[in-house]
């Protein structure tokens, strides 16, 4: 026994599926447009908040180099504000790992009476580690005094 199928439905069966198969391919395309605007729009907002992150990074750094510029103004001119603990004459500005080293006396007296570290803080700043290493050298007297010839 044979089955045979009409010419009229062979035609209407192969009609479906290309109708079927279209839209399917219509449904692909749709998606990838869908995915391919979502990235891009993704991808823009994040480029919108890479942006922000940089112009904010910048306004600290900026804050910071003011900070930074102003505790170095400040250790320049400390010596001669009304308060500092010694006279302006005897001072020596290092800078680091101490911003002065005073040696007290030796502008009025040719001698040295004494000789001062002093670091120069502004605002709320602490010491560092290597500012805290030699407090504690000088408080502990592990200071010495070497001559060196050539």
């Amino acid at each position: 026994m044979t089955f045979t199928v009409p010419i009229e439905s062979t035609t209407f069966i192969l009609g479906i599926l290309f109708v079927g198969t279209g839209f399917l391919g219509i449904i692909v395309l749709l998606l990838m447009l869908v995915y391919k605007a979502g990235k891009k729009t993704g991808n823009l907002e994040a480029s919108i908040h890479h942006a922000q992150e940089i112009e904010e990074a910048r306004e600290d750094a900026i804050k910071r180099s003011r900070s930074v510029l102003g505790g170095q103004i400040a250790e320049q001119i400390a010596p001669f504000l009304r308060d500092f603990p010694c006279r302006a004459e005897d001072c020596r500005f290092l800078g680091k790992p101490v911003d002065f080293i005073v040696f007290s006396g030796l502008y009025n007296n040719d001698a040295v009476d004494e000789i001062v570290f002093v670091e120069v803080k502004t605002g709320s700043s602490a010491l560092s580690k290597r500012e805290k290493s030699l407090k504690d050298a000088v408080e502990q007297k592990r200071v010495r005094y070497v001559e060196y010839r050539i």
